[in-house]
């Protein structure tokens, strides 16, 4: 008889979890309170718009890759990926940059604001690739038990290389003095959820990923990566429980044997929880068998959350491209809003995503589709109030840099924030990113992949390793779905 299990969320790593128990004959049910799969990733649809609620980046295409590859597909059997040039827009205090594609033009562009840093750029890149390499080989895939895992011989001789004890701004500043290029480097590890000087300069492979690898758009939509991984799933057998709410785990001894949820209970042999990781520590039926106590989480560094606005404007706009970074304030005041003194930020940082610039699919013809998000620190006080003080901010901003009105043509409208975060996605704190990446919340320091006192329940996501970000969530689902099989000596069903 075929072990079962359930997989809770069907976020990327929930889908990714789901696909790689299946494939090894486990029976796999996965249980999401939302109508539709994705988690923060599903699409939101009005008046023809369709809107990518969450993540709109889509960076690291060689782990979407090798994700689908495992399953005997391609990236291209679902989707049409299109690489973005430029890969994004910059708008500082006093002037607007493309940043192109092409490598030889980003580093003329580099050179032009200041002699010398096109060699910088190609040193700091391939340190950069090289910390990618062995990050991608030795170091995301493990599923951080412990420091042990990361003493064998070759970890240990790569370890000078990975630059884990130094800031990244250090890393930065010892490459660059012109401080658009020190904003520009520094944007990737924004997406890991803390400041340049908190982030560990191991974190420069996002460079490389960013500028050699690439940014690319899945035509469609980020969400057709989801509907991707679902077909996938569903194609492996994995059925999929919507609107279903789980209530509580059910366990008996050093087991859980399933879950009770607004509808009934299901019974399994295994779980995989790939919600928010504080939210399924509540729902155990025995508070005593969390791994973690409410202190603990309150001491964690949490990534922000996002105010977030999606905007259906009924022309189009000129002076924006696909993706565009507000960089015109200072960013050390806004960073101390979010992670020092948390509050709403006097003058915000804040960026423009325009996918109908790509794709015409997301919004009727002659119209714009645009997705605005302003970083904030996690359990601020939201209220409808704030929400529309920000968005007048940040639009008077917007419309005064690119000279062009889009608030009288807004047609549809709608606004997220923390408290959205928590009723949606039972986000801990309202964050949307999940943990912050500092140096003592890397690797196994991080919250343990598995329960310690139950034999048969594991987590995945942004919460645990190897932490915040779409590819960061399947390796998650992936080497969840491992470790449960290793441990539970299931083995190869097919």
């Amino acid at each position: 008889m075929k072990p079962n299990a359930i997989v809770i969320g069907s976020g990327f790593s929930g889908l990714s979890a789901a696909t790689h128990l299946a494939s090894q004959g486990v029976k796999v049910t996965v249980v999401e309170r939302n109508d539709q799969p994705g988690g923060r990733a599903r699409i939101w649809k009005q008046d023809g718009f369709t809107f990518d609620m969450g993540p709109s980046w889509y960076w690291m295409p060689d782990v979407f890759d090798r994700y689908f590859e495992a399953f005997g597909k391609s990236t291209s059997d679902y989707y049409e990926l299109k690489r973005l040039d430029p890969s994004y827009r910059v708008f500082t205090a006093d002037d607007v940059l493309d940043i192109p594609a092409s490598y030889d033009e980003l580093k003329a562009l580099f050179e032009a604001r200041e002699p010398g840093a096109a060699r910088q750029l190609d040193k700091f890149l391939d340190e950069a690739r090289t910390k990618y390499d062995i990050g991608m080989r030795d170091l995301v895939e493990k599923p951080g038990h412990s420091l042990f895992e990361f003493t064998d011989l070759r970890t240990i001789s790569s370890a000078f290389k990975l630059q884990i004890f130094k800031s990244f701004r250090k890393h930065v500043y010892a490459h660059f003095k012109d401080e658009v290029i020190r904003s520009i480097m520094e944007f990737p590890v924004l997406f890991l959820g803390a400041t340049p000087q908190k982030t560990p300069a191991l974190y420069s492979l996002m460079n490389y990923a960013d500028i050699q690898l690439g940014t690319w758009y899945p035509m469609g939509g980020m969400h057709r990566v989801v509907h991707a991984m679902h077909d996938l799933a569903r194609e492996q057998g994995v059925e999929f429980q919507f609107n279903t709410e789980v209530k509580s785990i059910a366990t008996r001894k050093r087991l859980t044997w399933g879950i009770q949820t607004h509808s009934g209970s299901l019974e399994s042999d295994m779980i995989i929880g790939a919600a928010d990781y504080h939210h399924l520590e509540t729902l155990l039926d025995n508070p005593e068998l969390k791994n973690y106590t409410e202190s603990y989480w309150d001491k964690r560094t949490m990534a922000p959350s996002s105010l977030l606005f999606y905007l259906g404007v009924n022309r189009k706009i000129d002076g924006l491209e696909h993706h565009n970074l507000f960089f015109d304030a200072p960013f050390d005041p806004h960073a101390d809003a979010i992670y020092q003194s948390p509050r709403w930020p006097d003058h915000p940082l804040f960026y423009v995503c325009a996918p109908s610039k790509t794709d015409d699919s997301v919004a009727p013809e002659g119209m714009e589709n645009l997705f605005v998000l302003i970083p904030l620190a996690p359990g601020l006080a939201d209220s409808q109030e704030m929400r529309q003080e920000y968005f007048n901010r940040v639009m008077a901003r917007l419309e005064e840099r690119i000279g062009t009105p889009i608030r009288p043509h807004i047609t549809v409208y709608r606004d997220f924030a923390m408290n959205d975060f928590v009723n949606d996605y039972h986000a801990y704190k309202g964050n949307a990113y999940g943990l912050a990446n500092t140096l003592r919340q890397t690797a196994f320091l991080k919250p343990a992949l598995r329960n310690k006192k139950l034999d048969n329940l594991w987590y995945a996501g942004q919460l645990t390793t190897p932490g915040p970000g779409v590819p960061p969530a399947l390796i998650s689902g992936k080497v969840a779905a491992q470790e449960a099989l290793k441990t539970l000596r299931y083995g190869n069903y097919n």
